[in-house]
């Protein structure tokens, strides 16, 4: 089976300042592959270059075998690219329930439908099933991840990008939101985790992806990958 998402020599410029150097990965459909590293490693100027959201300086994006890499942000949602962003950025002046509405923008205009669509996710997630009709911006923490993460899958993905999803959680609410990625790749869900924390990244992925100063210094399955020596000293405190 070809891979649902492939990067090649992937490079990313700010100004002068060389962002990703080169990054080559593949993320294969089913899967759940996570993208570690320390801060300012280049993890998520890859996933919002996957996206669109930042142009690539070199190189090129494939998804299901098409060069995407020119295509605008809303082109690569309409064929089934999504991102929860790092920090969860909802709307909150808006209520849960307009958040997830929003999220299925390139989806369909007709509000009837959208509002269904939205009451049924709400089911999905236990976080947040009761708290439609409440600001988003007086969600806990936790409560604003599950929708960041519900709003993105709105739009019917095919791949989920999740920055960071345990960004300034309590131990007991990264559970929940790993527990809730579990759930979504038992669906089937094709999802790309980028974390800071390995070890919350290792207990649900099959591949991992190290990036340092946005080279791509180590690739491959996680139950290798975690008994590295780098990769064990530098990520999991061994």
């Amino acid at each position: 089976m070809a891979p649902l998402l492939q990067l090649e020599n992937l490079s990313v410029k700010y100004g002068a300042i060389e962002a990703l150097c080169g990054v080559s990965l593949t993320v294969e459909p089913g899967s759940i592959t996570c993208l570690i590293g320390a801060n300012g490693a280049g993890k998520s100027t890859t996933v919002n270059t996957i996206t669109g959201l930042v142009p690539a300086a070199g190189g090129r994006v494939l998804f299901q075998g098409e060069d995407i890499t020119k295509l605008s942000a809303s082109k690569r949602i309409a064929m089934g690219i999504s991102i929860s962003l790092e920090g969860r950025k909802v709307f909150g002046d808006q209520t849960v329930l307009d958040n997830l509405m929003l999220g299925a923008y390139t989806q369909s205009k007709n509000l009837s439908k959208l509002r269904k669509d939205a009451e049924a996710m709400l089911e999905r997630f236990p976080l947040i099933a009761d708290r439609g009709s409440q600001l988003a911006g007086t969600l806990s923490g936790g409560q604003q991840q599950a929708l960041a993460i519900a709003r993105a899958l709105m739009s019917k993905p095919k791949l989920l990008l999740l920055d960071e999803p345990s960004l300034g959680l309590a131990p007991i609410l990264i559970k929940e939101i790993y527990g809730i990625i579990q759930d979504l790749a038992k669906q089937g869900t094709t999802i790309l985790l980028v974390e800071q924390f390995a070890a919350y990244a290792f207990s649900v992925s099959q591949t991992a992806c190290v990036l340092e100063h946005g080279h791509l210094v180590v690739e491959g399955p996680v139950a290798e990958i975690k008994d590295d020596p780098r990769v064990a000293k530098a990520y999991l405190g061994q």
